[in-house]
């Protein structure tokens, strides 16, 4: 475009590019805009693969701009002007000028830094100069400054170094300010007018600043989007620029488009779930305003999902001029799942599992799962329904019918299963501060244990379980600050020769304090209770336990507690109380964490501190990109007779 410059200013055409200072700039025009008075033929064109192979003229004068390189004396300064040599760069007079920004695209598009630490002879260091110096005066020019006088030179080592000296003295001049700025088009917005402008932040008498002016453009875009335009378009920024009075006017075109609401959710293809599931998990109802970042959440949750490969929302014309309807193109992902794991522990021993999932058995979003396991303590067979997504956005609805034979110190228990449960679930894309359960369980099991002498007996169980959960954490997987608290409540009903009942509490806490950057402590706490029964009315799989990698470290999987029976076999009891702290270092993908766990179990309504088990040991993890990986080695201060010196526990995910 054409733009008439007053007071006798070049005027030239403007293209301006968007201007993304944390990518590769190898142009101009992604460090702001190209001001109009720089010609066609001065922009920066990208940068040579070496550009020490070509030879450049330098002009004899450049009035109020960038001034040549200064003239080497190359046969009076070196010996051999074809000589190679490393080289220092300087630049000098702009330190109030040269932010971040300004000093990360030197770096990057400088022709001396990237020949920085190559020998190089005098002729292809007065060539790099001159890219140089020429670059030095875009970059200034972006920040404002067109009047900026550059002088860059070679000289010879300085005392105690061999590399030669190259220096840029810049005097910047004046900074040129904006006289006025027009966002044309933003009246017709109506009352929005306002915040729509306050979102704009250049205003007259600031700098002639392309970045400044370049993130306002696109926070005003941005905010367009959220309060109703969804086909707004803002126009690239015009500048005119008047060196006569070192000032600039701003003009930016607007076109709104017309305000919208959200109308109806249009799906190409239904056959992995409807428009109205979509609609669902949406966080916007019709006729809400539109919002950009609404859109942007709903992608995300149906990527969310597992179902789909790609996912594209496109806002289309309701055809009524005040609402717009929203189009959803996806495309699915294989919906089919079979995995299979072989493991073994040292008081688990062997264990093979093996399962299959169809994620998308009963649209929409109904999962099921076959999975079983052979193992020298655990035979199971199960099948299970996980309907995501249930009626509302990360509601999860789950059934499930297990038949299991578990044998364990403890107990020996063949179990039949029947479970359902609603639950709002957090995951890591969406972590939610609350999270709670309800659900119902139907058991039948038979059992033996230490207190029943090797004797079995029949339990028909039946269990409300609810749970409710607080996370002020920073990560799901990987807390660094915050805290967790969270409490679980069971009344259950059993019947085994009589009927009686009795009811399961547990609470559990933690919190995460970092200590500088390197250092964070974490400390968890547990405590629980059975109100009702004795320990050996209740079924042993339903007592308290603790020992083993997600308890106390150091000690074998329930095997913390009393103990019974010629064979000193862990029954379980009615109380728990578990303590640990951590001192989690970390070094880059790596990291140490020391710790110290203790608890027990008690046959009592509370637990018996003075009895506290006690394990401490040594933690690596490795940062991956999905969370940390975790290996603890454990060992007892105050171990039991058949406890191990030793236990290694491996996982994904902190330990709390």
């Amino acid at each position: 475009m054409l733009l008439a410059c007053p007071g006798g200013a070049l005027a030239q055409s403007v293209a301006p590019p968007q201007a993304v200072p944390d990518q590769s700039l190898d142009t101009m025009p992604d460090i702001g805009l190209d001001w109009p008075d720089m010609g066609q033929e001065d922009r920066v064109k990208p940068l040579p693969a070496d550009p020490a192979d070509t030879q450049v003229a330098t002009p004899d004068a450049l009035p109020d701009a960038a001034q040549p390189v200064e003239p080497v004396e190359e046969a009076a300064t070196f010996a051999d002007a074809g000589e190679e040599r490393r080289y220092t760069v300087q630049l000098n007079g702009i330190d109030t000028i040269a932010d971040a920004t300004f000093k990360q695209r030197f770096e990057e598009l400088s022709a001396l830094r990237q020949g920085d630490g190559k020998p190089a002879n005098l002729a292809q260091i007065n060539r790099r100069i001159k890219e140089d110096n020429e670059l030095l005066d875009r970059l200034l020019r972006a920040k404002g400054y067109y009047a900026a006088r550059i002088r860059g030179a070679v000289a010879a080592p300085p005392a105690g170094s061999d590399r030669l000296a190259v220096s840029f003295d810049i005097v910047p001049g004046t900074q040129y300010l904006l006289d006025s700025v027009d966002l044309t088009g933003l009246a017709e917005t109506g009352d929005k007018e306002a915040q729509l402008r306050a979102a704009f932040p250049p205003k007259v008498g600031d700098p002639v600043d392309a970045d400044a002016i370049l993130a306002g453009r696109d926070a005003l875009s941005v905010v367009l989007a959220e309060t109703g335009f969804p086909f707004a378009k803002v126009d690239e920024p015009e500048v005119r620029i008047d060196h006569e009075e070192r000032k600039g006017d701003l003009d930016i075109i607007i076109t709104p488009g017309g305000y919208r609401s959200f109308g109806a959710i249009r799906m190409n293809n239904e056959k992995l779930f409807s428009a109205h599931h979509v609609q669902e998990i949406a966080r916007f109802h019709p006729g809400d305003p539109y919002k950009a970042s609404d859109v942007e959440d709903l992608r995300r949750a149906i990527v969310a999902t597992g179902l789909v490969s790609s996912v594209n929302l496109t806002p289309k014309e309701a055809g009524d001029g005040s609402h717009v309807d929203l189009a959803v193109d996806v495309r699915p992902a294989p919906l089919r799942t079979i995995a299979g794991q072989l493991g073994y522990g040292t008081g688990e021993g062997y264990r093979a599992e093996v399962s299959w999932q169809h994620r998308n058995f009963f649209p929409p979003e109904g999962a099921v799962t076959v999975r079983g396991v052979v193992g020298t303590q655990e035979q199971t067979a199960s099948f299970t329904y996980r309907r995501n997504n249930f009626h509302r956005r990360d509601n999860v609805l789950t059934g499930l019918l297990s038949v299991s034979n578990i044998r364990r110190d403890a107990y020996d228990a063949r179990t039949i299963t029947l479970a359902g449960g609603l639950e709002r679930q957090t995951n890591i894309l969406f972590q939610k501060d609350w999270v709670w359960r309800i659900g119902a369980e139907l058991i039948a099991s038979d059992e033996a244990d230490a207190f029943s002498g090797g004797a079995r007996r029949t339990f028909l169980i039946g269990a409300i379980p609810l749970s409710l959960t607080y996370d002020g954490s920073d990560d799901l997987l990987n807390p660094t600050k915050g805290f967790r608290l969270g409490g679980r409540f069971s009344p259950e009903l059993s019947f085994q020769d009589k009927t009686f009942g009795y009811a399961k509490v547990q609470v559990d806490g933690s919190i995460y304090q970092p200590m500088g950057e390197k250092l964070v402590v974490a400390a968890r706490a547990r405590f629980g209770t059975i109100l009702g029964s004795t320990v050996d009315q209740i079924a042993p799989s339903r007592r308290f336990y603790a020992g083993g990698g997600a308890s106390v470290r150091g000690y074998g999987y329930q095997a913390i507690g009393p103990r019974f029976g010629v064979d000193n076999d862990p029954v379980g009891g009615k109380s728990l109380a578990e303590f640990s702290l951590e001192g989690r270092v970390r070094f880059g993908n790596f990291g140490v964490v020391p710790f110290i766990d203790a608890g027990n179990i008690s046959t009592t309504f509370l637990p018996r501190f003075r009895d506290l088990r006690i394990g401490t040991g040594l933690g690596l993890r490795y940062y991956s990109n999905f969370g940390p990986i975790r290996i603890d080695v454990g060992t007892p201060i105050n171990p039991q007779k058949g406890d191990p010196r030793v236990a290694v526990y491996v996982s994904l995910g902190q330990a709390f």
